[in-house]
C-alpha cells in the first residue's frame, strides 16, 4: 500500500500542470507543408515545446521525447504549419509560468478515415506507397500513436484542446462532420477527456478567393458546430496559398494559425488560465 501510495505521488508530482498540450492531427497543410522562411527560425520562446512523435535526426530529437518547439514540428522534411504561429501566439499572450506542448501527428493527403480506429487498416491498405511510408514511421497506425503519445502527455502536462486540419481528401464528403466526430469522441474516451476541457479547433482550406481547389469543403467545414457542440471554425480568409491552390505559403499558415490562437485563448481564460 504504502508503495502504490509513493507512486501515485511521484506521478502527481510529475505531471506539469502548467503545460498546456495541444493534440493536432490532419492531412499535409497540418504537417506543414515544406518551406520554412528565416524569419520562422529565428528564436522560439523555450516555453514552447513539441512532443516528438518520431525521430528527428538531424535535429536530436526522438520519438516520445520533449523539445524545443523549432519548426518542423511534425516530421523531418515538412515545413511550418498552423500549430507553429498557434503556440508561439498563445506563450506571448499567457503568463510566464505557462508552458505550450504541441504533439502533431499527421499525414499528407490522406482522408480522415486514416484516423478511424476501427476501419484504418482498410484505407491504409489502398494508400499509395509514399503515404504507406509515412503511415509506417507512427507504426502503422498514426491513431495509435496519437493516444499513446497523448498519453505520455498526460504524464507532464494537461491536454487543454485538439487542433484538426483536414478535409482536401475528403472534399464535398457531406458524412465527414460524423467521421470527425466519430474520431474527436474516441480521443476523448481514450485520454479520458471532457469534451468542454478539450474543445476541437479546425481550420477551413484555401478559400475560393485564393482560388482553393476544394474551398467548396469549407461549407461542410463551418457546419461542424452544429454535430460537435465543443467544435470551432478559424476562418482561413486571406490566408495566402500557393500556386497549387491546396496548400498555404508560410505567411498563410502563419495567419492561420494566430487564428487558431485567436479561438483558443478565450477558451482557456473561460477555464481560469488568465492572459498576460
Amino acid at each position: 500500500m504504502l508503495a502504490a501510495v509513493l507512486l501515485l505521488s511521484a506521478c502527481a508530482f510529475a505531471q506539469d500542470t502548467n503545460r498546456f498540450v495541444f493534440l493536432c492531427f490532419g492531412q499535409s497543410n497540418m504537417e506543414g507543408f515544406p518551406g520554412i522562411e528565416p524569419q520562422d527560425k529565428g528564436p522560439v520562446d523555450s516555453r514552447f515545446e513539441v512532443l516528438a512523435a518520431v525521430d528527428f535526426p538531424n535535429l536530436g530529437r526522438t520519438n516520445g521525447n520533449w523539445h524545443k518547439a523549432e519548426p518542423p514540428l511534425c516530421r523531418p522534411n515538412c515545413g511550418i504549419g498552423p500549430a507553429d504561429y498557434f503556440g508561439r501566439t498563445l506563450v506571448s499572450n499567457l503568463p510566464p509560468s505557462i508552458k505550450i506542448g504541441i504533439l502533431n501527428i499527421s499525414v499528407a493527403g490522406c482522408k480522415i478515415e486514416l484516423f478511424d480506429k476501427t476501419h484504418y487498416e482498410s484505407y491504409a491498405a489502398t494508400a499509395a506507397p509514399w503515404m504507406k511510408k509515412i503511415i509506417e514511421g507512427y507504426g502503422g497506425n498514426p491513431y495509435a500513436r496519437l493516444v499513446e503519445l497523448g498519453k505520455v502527455a498526460q504524464k507532464d502536462g494537461v491536454i487543454k484542446g485538439i487542433l484538426l486540419h483536414q478535409g482536401e481528401s475528403n472534399a464535398n464528403d457531406k458524412n465527414w462532420p460524423n467521421k470527425v466526430k466519430e474520431i474527436y469522441d474516441n480521443l476523448l474516451t481514450d485520454l479520458s477527456l471532457k469534451a468542454e476541457d478539450a474543445p476541437l479547433i479546425v481550420g477551413e482550406l484555401v478559400d475560393s478567393e485564393q482560388k482553393g481547389a476544394c474551398a467548396s469543403m469549407n461549407k461542410i467545414i463551418d457546419n461542424l458546430p452544429q454535430t460537435i457542440p465543443t467544435a470551432h471554425v478559424v476562418s482561413s480568409a486571406g490566408c495566402a496559398g500557393r500556386p497549387d491552390h491546396l496548400h498555404f505559403t508560410p505567411a498563410g499558415y502563419r495567419l492561420l494559425g494566430l487564428r487558431y490562437a485567436q479561438t483558443m485563448l478565450p477558451l482557456l481564460a473561460n477555464k481560469g488560465a488568465e492572459r498576460k
